[in-house]
């Protein structure tokens, strides 16, 4: 009876740690990507930002139609793309430079065709 007892209470606070798992694991990644206007900013503090984050989403104003965002991930190295990507470079508008380098995952397919 007594082994019947403990196995239960092992059940049961191994269903509460499952439960606690999952809610972490949902609510964690939502929480963990930063996002930045770059209009806003310098193209070194834009630079910064990526590489003290390793990835953030940011996002402009679209110059043939400013009611339209325009947003994409960027990151600071391949580190922080998935295993099938590369990190390639790009360019986004800042506040003192109309391109301000900076890097996004891209296929590995695209390296293939395309030179950097």
């Amino acid at each position: 009876m007594l082994q019947a007892r403990g196995g239960i209470r092992e059940k049961t606070a191994m269903k509460r740690l499952l439960l606690a798992l999952c809610i972490v694991s949902v609510a964690t990644p939502a929480l963990a990507i930063k996002r930045y206007n770059v209009q806003a900013m310098s193209c070194a503090a834009i630079q910064q930002a990526v590489n003290r984050d390793g990835d953030a989403i940011l996002r402009w104003q679209s110059p043939r139609n400013p009611s339209l965002p325009i947003y994409d991930r960027y990151v600071r190295n391949a580190l922080f793309c998935s295993p099938n990507e590369f990190a390639k470079r790009a360019f986004v508008p800042s506040k003192d430079r109309p391109h301000c380098a900076v890097r996004t995952c891209a296929d590995i397919s695209e390296s293939l065709f395309f030179d950097d």
